[in-house]
């Protein structure tokens, strides 16, 4: 797989990376951990040296089977984990306060096992604490040698200036895919500018571009996306034209839906890195191909005419959960 690099930070990764957030948290019950470390370690071999975790997933099982898992070619990949949470709780409210980043840090170098964090990105902006602050932070903690460099996810435009302006932003990591695109219109031009990386979550949004998921689907009860409008069963079935234009594109393009929609990500910016999660190998497979499949000019256009004429229903989070995104 080709390389890319996070903005003008000089940090290379594959051009897709591995969200390992699904193996443990939000989608159902944790995969069995010796299936996780053998995904995991699929994924290597496939060529993927990202991989994206966070305390919070579980929390803290997912970053100590991540650590697991690489341990035996721990200096060939980049591993990314998050702070910003009490105690790790995703629910619990946001801490971003230099002593818990600090706590969290120490804590998640012993679960990855492993001396350096390559990005620790703060997971929500905490409106309690300064983002200057929290930049002045991770900063030292880059000084000590124990991160190699920052990250935010889901900050706004002026969150991401205040903070580069302390310790430069490296990537911000927000959910970004053909059918949650906000990002284009602010967030974009000011990573240009800055010379930051864009690394998407759910590029395969949340797994409905796929295919695989339609309005008889089933979640499980621990499934967050019982909680999502985007995913309510009207929502689904008004929204499965998404599914059908992608798909009646990717059979001219002898691909399957989830590729054409990672390839098509992958093609906005060289500085993007999508990390779709999975939890079965062939998906992992066939996520990783689309690194392989070339999207023309003509071939962006076309997918561009085609979602100008659909209108998407159902918002992407619930409004407790979009309180806590772009400030």
């Amino acid at each position: 797989m080709e390389n890319r690099k996070l903005g003008k930070s000089g940090l290379e990764v594959s051009a897709i990376g591995l969200g390992c957030m699904g193996l443990s948290f939000g989608y159902g019950p944790a995969t069995d951990r010796k299936d996780a470390i053998k995904l995991i370690r699929a994924a290597y071999e496939l060529g993927v040296t990202f991989f994206d975790s966070a305390e919070a997933y579980g929390p803290f099982i997912n970053e100590e089977v991540l650590g697991e898992a690489v341990a035996p070619f721990r200096d060939k990949v980049v591993l990314a984990t998050k702070f910003g949470f009490k105690d790790g709780l995703a629910n619990a409210g946001l801490d971003s306060r230099p002593e818990n980043i600090r706590a969290v840090a120490e804590a998640s170098l012993k679960r990855l096992r492993t001396d350096r964090i390559d990005l620790f990105y703060q997971h929500r902006v905490d409106p309690n604490v300064p983002i200057e602050e929290v930049a002045g932070t991770v900063k030292e903690l880059i000084a000590e040698g124990k991160v190699k460099h920052f990250g935010l996810s889901e900050a706004g435009v002026q969150s991401i200036r205040k903070a580069h302006a302390v310790q430069p932003v490296t990537a911000l990591q927000s959910e970004y895919s053909l059918w949650w695109r906000e990002p284009e219109e602010q967030i974009f031009p000011v990573l240009e500018e800055l010379g930051i990386g864009f690394v998407p979550f759910s590029p395969l949004g949340k797994g409905f571009l796929t295919g695989a998921i339609d309005q008889n689907t089933k979640f499980d009860k621990t499934d967050f996306r019982n909680t999502v409008p985007r995913f309510e069963e009207g929502n689904r079935k008004a929204n499965q034209i998404i599914v059908d234009t992608i798909n009646e594109f990717a059979k001219r393009k002898d691909a399957t839906p989830a590729q054409v929609a990672l390839a098509w990500v992958l093609a906005q910016k060289n500085w993007i890195v999508p990390i779709p999660g999975t939890t079965k190998i062939h998906r992992l497979e066939e996520n990783i191909k689309a690194e392989q499949l070339i999207l023309t000019a003509a071939d962006l256009e076309q997918i561009e005419d085609a979602f100008s004429e659909i209108q998407i229903q159902g918002d992407r989070y619930s409004q407790q959960r979009q309180a806590h995104i772009n400030r």
